[in-house]
């Protein structure tokens, strides 16, 4: 099979035409068969721009590229240069322990968050064995004939076979944020992608209108994937990002200084060995360091993911978790979210209110033949009982867009060819010239439009969404445009009731009560929207509307949007101007959307937020996605979403604290002891079996009273708490020093075993005081954790005991020992 080459070599596939482009891939307007796109999908890989996923000997090698793992190594060769081969092979066996078992986490960790990933998967229409199919993206092959509708990402770069009012937002490719409008032309001689009006492109998205179209470049060879090889742009960072950038530089900082005087005061001033204070040093820093919190922070993020899921939230990238927790603000449309989303057509009126069959024949011959977007209106239309539109055939489309508001359809029937006009009133009652009333028609009089309009007011103020429907003669076209959509004739309004959810009130109080402010922002208008909000407990009475919102300035609209509840009129482009300015002013803003227009807000809040059912350019602007479109789903993942950060911090705050009190300690007794303290090898031991100790905080409880409020990052909090807890902690340790020197009169080995295990013990049990701020009956530790803390201590107490001791340089430890320590 031939197939063109590379969007980047000359010609580019739109120059041909679509025969020609047909032939070279040995493909036809048909499309393929399913053995055929097998065979290729072997040939040309899975149609996925992400790259290949690292080895498993790779990401390994990749963990002892590690700073602080190099250093030990290099220190692991002196000391078996100079003779010290134990000493060398143990630092070795406890670093390779390391490192292994973070990747095994790590790696446990990436596969449950690929599992989730495959549960929103995004697909495409296409072409195989002579029938349209849903299948996953990744299966799209060079050769496929894709169908295309308003709401779709394009999956390929392709050619199109016939489109119809097709225009495409390509501000991910050219840069241009107005929508590119797209023919199907025979061909197009200019080389330049600006310029190629007869091709789409993977990574854009249909704004309106449908086409077909047959592929030529899939996955790295299109024109995204070559520019995402030379330039591998990494997503903004997430809040969770930041703090954990912001908490290893704190870190940094104070190893740095630790290891720096340690290794003064022991090389210059007390003479010891320049390697071992070295090693001294950098054992010191390795027991400072959280060194397993990349591990902690992902077992305990897919943990809580896996959780999630479970209560039908799918996280697609683990970071955003704690954006989730953190979230203060909820932007959101009302349609699913408030109502049901289970719209129904309640009324099918003329302009003064009364039923009118003909509203309901027009309305539903639009909404049967419509092919571009997939409406809940034209369902609720389809469904509902109606007149026989057997007898008319389409002609013709003019496909919705969300600049006209309407859609268009031409029909024939005995008589001639019909234009039939539905949408949302604002769009369609200025092209109306005349009315019908009763099969008569009338001119439209200042008189009658005042009437059309309370009838529209009326029930857009009893919570119904309204549709105005037109109509006029046309003559037969080979093709319409929206410059017929004139002298139209009014029949009436279509009204769709979408109830409220009976557990609306309910989840907007539990989120209230959670510390997250819901704000509705819509493009419905005002009438319907504070009907809704009025019957689910929101403040309907100060909507604001989107003409108010471009007479404010920046400073004002701050102020404006944390103060109001609800927006009407809307576009996307007012509500990602009110979240930057909410961002602005400090707050973590969350949307809530599944629609075409959602898509930027998505992309550019701190968290957002889409649902299974949504449009594909929703679902994977989205981060997180809802499995069922409701808020009591939502304020259960925001819960799960603090717990799991709750755990982080316990990780972080019991490191930092025990390990900054035992570094401490360490670097206080060696400025007094004729000895180190304690071994290198000792400290890096210590550390192991400590850090796995906390592989099971994750499986710990959360307090209530912990996720009752979104919780952020705090630097300093963290920074305050370790140097002020840390140095407490070092109490015990001195009083041990005291206790070893001058009741037991220790040699350097016991004072070594006895330290080890009186540190160890101390640092891993203080994780019960540090989990909860709560007495420890109200709030019990999870089983998991207990087994985990004690297993340690008792490790730590057999050691000594054991065949290996005298090669870790401990010796056995006496009983009045042990009964000091339970002391």
């Amino acid at each position: 099979m031939a197939i063109a080459g590379p969007a980047s070599s000359p010609p580019p596939f739109w120059v041909d035409d679509v025969d020609t482009l047909c032939r070279s891939m040995d493909s036809t307007p048909a499309g393929l068969t399913a053995a055929e796109a097998k065979q290729r999908l072997q040939e040309f890989g899975p149609n996925d721009l992400a790259r290949q996923r690292k080895s498993a000997a790779l990401e390994i090698i990749l963990f002892f590229t590690n700073p602080l793992v190099l250093i030990l190594l290099l220190a692991a060769l002196v000391s078996g240069v100079m003779g010290e081969y134990v000493n060398a092979g143990l630092i070795a066996v406890i670093v390779s322990l390391s490192v292994l078992l973070n990747f095994f986490q790590a790696y446990r960790s990436q596969q449950a968050a690929d599992r989730l990933r495959q549960l929103v998967v995004t697909t495409a229409t296409v072409l195989r064995d002579g029938g349209w199919l849903e299948i996953p993206q990744a299966d799209i092959v060079p050769g496929d004939v894709i169908r295309l509708s308003a709401g779709d990402l394009i999956p390929a770069d392709a050619r199109l076979i016939e489109s119809q009012t097709l225009y495409v937002n390509e501000a991910a490719l050219t840069g241009e944020s107005m929508p590119a409008r797209k023919e199907a032309q025979s061909s197009i001689a200019s080389t330049a992608l600006v310029d190629a009006r007869d091709a789409v492109f993977l990574g854009t998205s249909v704004v309106s209108g449908t086409a077909t179209a047959v592929v030529a470049h899939t996955g790295r060879q299109t024109e995204i994937g070559h520019i995402a090889q030379h330039l591998a742009a990494r997503p903004p960072q997430t809040e969770f990002e930041r703090g954990t950038h912001a908490f290893g530089m704190m870190i940094m900082r104070t190893v740095i200084l630790l290891v720096l005087f340690v290794f003064v005061v022991n090389a210059l001033v007390k003479h010891t060995s320049y390697l071992e204070s070295f090693l001294f040093a950098i054992a010191l820093a390795v027991g400072l360091t959280p060194e397993f919190l990349p591990m902690i922070m992902s077992v305990t993020l897919s943990a809580g993911a896996l959780r999630m899921a479970r209560k039908k939230v799918v996280v697609k990238r683990l970071a955003t978790i704690e954006n989730f927790g953190s979230m203060d603000i909820l932007c959101s449309d009302k349609t699913g979210t408030l109502t049901e989303g289970k719209i129904a057509l309640e009324q099918y009126v003329d302009i003064h209110g009364d039923t009118d069959q003909n509203v309901l024949l027009y309305a539903v011959l639009n909404a049967a033949f419509e092919t571009g977007i997939k409406s809940p209106l034209d369902d609720a239309l389809v469904h509902h009982s109606h007149p026989d539109i057997a007898r008319y055939t389409k002609a013709g489309e003019i496909p919705f867009d969300f600049l006209r508001r309407r859609s268009s359809i031409a029909v024939q029937d005995g008589s001639g060819y019909l234009l039939v006009t539905k949408g949302a009133p604002e769009g369609v009652l200025p092209l109306c010239q005349d009315f019908e009333r009763g099969g008569k028609k009338a001119l439209f009089q200042d008189e009658d439009r005042q009437i059309a309009d309370q009838t529209f007011r009326r029930l857009s103020g009893e919570g119904q969404r309204v549709l105005a429907v037109a109509y006029r003669r046309v003559t037969h076209n080979a093709r319409y445009t929206p410059e017929d959509e004139h002298n139209l004739t009014l029949v009436g309004f279509a009204a769709f009731l979408d109830p409220p959810k009976e557990s609306a009130a309910k989840a907007l109080a539990d989120l209230r009560e959670a510390g997250i402010a819901v704000k509705i922002m819509t493009g419905d208008n005002e009438l319907v929207t504070q009907a809704i909000c009025c019957q689910v407990g929101l403040d309907g009475t100060g909507i604001v509307l989107g003409e108010h919102l471009d007479r404010t300035s920046d400073e004002a609209l701050g102020v404006l949007a944390e103060r109001t509840s609800v927006f009407a009129r809307v576009s996307p482009e007012q509500k990602n101007r009110l979240m930057r300015t909410l961002r602005e002013r400090g707050h973590v803003v969350g949307f809530m959307g599944d629609g075409i227009n959602d898509a930027p807000s998505l992309h550019n809040a701190d968290v957002g937020i889409s649902v299974s059912d949504a449009v594909d350019v929703a679902k994977e602007a989205a981060e997180i996605i809802l499995l069922e479109e409701s808020l009591e789903v939502l304020h259960d993942g925001v819960l799960e979403g603090r717990r799991s950060f709750g755990n982080v911090m316990k990780y972080i705050m019991m490191g930092t604290s025990s390990n900054f009190g035992n570094m401490f300690s360490m670097a206080g007794a060696s400025l007094f002891l004729p000895f180190l303290p304690m071994l290198p090898l000792q400290i890096l031991l210590n550390n192991f079996i400590y850090d796995v100790s906390q592989l099971t905080i994750p499986s710990d409880r959360v307090d209530n009273g912990y996720v009752a409020k979104p919780k952020r990052w705090n630097i300093n909090f963290i920074q305050h708490f370790m140097l002020i807890v840390g140095p407490i902690s070092s109490i015990y340790d001195f009083l041990t020093f005291g206790v070893l020197i001058w009741l037991f009169h220790s040699s350097e080995a016991l004072f070594h075993t006895g330290w080890f295990v009186e540190s160890l013990a101390t640092q891993t049990l203080v994780i019960l005081v540090i989990r909860t701020s709560l007495p420890p009956w109200k709030s019990r530790p999870s089983r998991t954790l207990v087994a985990g803390i004690f297993i340690a201590v008792a490790v730590a107490m057999v050691l000594p005991f054991t065949a290996v001791s005298s090669a870790l340089g401990f010796v056995a430890l006496p009983v009045p020992f042990f009964i000091f320590l339970v002391v």
